[in-house]
């Protein structure tokens, strides 16, 4: 990566977490103790109950350390309309050197995201649910949230390593889809966890790719409405 480049992506991602510290109090829990968390051997990291555009608030818990060096691993899907925006869209263009606009179809943008995992020295982040929770707990078009099989092309794509899995405390009381204005001074939570990719595929014994697809679907519904609900009570 560009000296330059990254330089300029951490002076973003280092004022979000600065401006994170100072407007809220982040209430984290390690469901994996922090201090065995592997974050070299980190492949992917999956960010479960989306409910706001403000969730990178959470990085006020990560070490600085890690932070820098995310930003040169970190491989980030971003729908293509978002990139579209004239402010969000320069901001991801600018700032997050890793970002790779998607269509949410499978077609060449997906593929052009899953090559990325086959390099070892790739961080791959998604939101499984691919997209936004609303106040009333559905999407935007009145369904049900629920994980897409998404997530499950890229575990087939990794060999080896860690997942780390964010589990979010909700973030409609600091800003909800359709707000402009976020409020600040709030307590938000999140939860991680880590799994190691072999044990983890091994653990769901699936019979084909089709199978495999819907154990991972099922078992992180599964995970999120447990420990989301944990956190948010």
């Amino acid at each position: 990566m560009n000296p330059l480049i990254k330089l300029i992506s951490a002076g973003f991602v280092f004022g979000i977490k600065g401006l994170s510290l100072v407007l809220y109090k982040t209430e984290d829990h390690w469901l994996t103790p922090k201090d065995q968390i592997d974050w070299e051997d980190l492949r992917l990291v999956i960010a479960l109950n989306h409910t706001s555009l403000f969730e990178p608030l959470f990085i006020s818990v990560i070490p600085n350390y890690r932070l820098w060096r995310a930003i040169e691993r970190l491989v980030v899907p971003i729908a293509d309309v978002t990139m579209k925006r004239p402010l969000v869209g320069r901001l991801f263009k600018y700032f997050v050197p890793n970002c790779i606009p998607i269509t949410r179809k499978r077609d060449e943008t997906w593929d052009q995201y899953l090559n990325r995992a086959r390099d070892k020295n790739s961080l791959m982040f998604i939101f499984p649910e691919g997209r936004m929770k609303r106040i009333d707990g559905l999407d935007k078009h009145g369904n049900p949230m629920s994980v897409k099989g998404g997530v499950a092309d890229i575990l087939a794509e990794l060999d080896g390593g860690k997942i780390l899995i964010a589990y979010s405390g909700g973030l409609h009381h600091v800003q909800a889809p359709g707000q402009s204005v976020p409020k600040v001074f709030k307590r938000i939570k999140v939860a991680f966890e880590q799994l190691d990719v072999q044990e983890y595929k091994a653990s769901l014994a699936a019979d084909d790719a089709h199978d495999f697809r819907k154990k991972v679907i099922a078992d992180l519904e599964d995970r999120m409405h447990q420990h989301c609900k944990e956190i948010e009570s």
